[in-house]
């Protein structure tokens, strides 16, 4: 009996000792595999069509194309994307927010441990998680500041709704949130998909950031 296929990982960076960096780390792991590069934006586009990746690691300052621009193109209208982090050297770095509201699925530090890479890739591949650091949360407040009331949408949630989004925003998946709310998979699924709708976001990402600039994680 054969086990699950390896993991497909695209790296993007343009310094090659970070790609260098990260595909030894990567490719220690037997369930990883390392299937492509690119040192710029629109390098990334192009593997990530050729090689289907299931994740990538993606630098949000790049040359020409940069991350930011890179995540959104992959992501548009594609079928079945791959889960896209963004890294980058600073914690509070504002490009990584605008990564995270076009859909990517978290960030990391450039100088994470390698143990906690590999989790990391591991994690969102696997599932709907959402690797969102405390830097994120602080950055999606200052937006909600500049609000002059909350949007429509927040009014029209269900309690139920309301409650899966707290959820998802606290990094749980479908399953986890299925097991907390002790009801069925299946109508965890219903509420994500009603929220995306109601929040107007193309994948639980966007939801996610739309509830932090909403001032609804600070709302009871």
């Amino acid at each position: 009996m054969t086990g699950p296929a390896p993991i497909r990982v695209v790296l993007a960076d343009d310094e090659r000792m970070v790609r260098t960096a990260l595909r030894a780390i990567l490719s220690a792991e037997p369930d990883l595999d390392v299937v492509g590069e690119a040192a710029t934006g629109a390098e990334a586009v192009a593997v990530v069509r050729e090689q289907r990746p299931d994740v990538v690691l993606m630098d949000v300052r790049m040359p020409g194309t940069d991350g930011i621009r890179a995540t959104e193109q992959i992501l548009a209208g594609a079928d079945g994307p791959p889960r896209i982090i963004v890294v980058t050297t600073f914690e509070n770095d504002s490009y990584v927010y605008d990564a995270l509201r076009v859909g990517a699925a978290g960030f990391l530090l450039k100088r994470v441990e390698a143990d906690a890479l590999v989790g990391a890739v591991r994690l969102v591949s696997r599932s709907d998680t959402l690797l969102f650091p405390a830097a994120v949360r602080a950055l999606a407040a200052e937006h909600a500041r500049a609000r002059p009331s909350p949007p429509g949408w927040v009014a029209r949630l269900t309690g139920r709704e309301s409650e899966v989004l707290r959820h998802m925003a606290g990094g749980l998946t479908n399953a986890e949130i299925a097991r907390r709310m002790e009801v069925g998979p299946a109508t965890v699924k219903t509420h994500v998909a009603s929220v995306l709708a109601k929040t107007g976001a193309r994948d639980r990402t966007q939801a996610v950031i739309a509830a932090y600039e909403a001032g609804f994680m600070n709302t009871r």
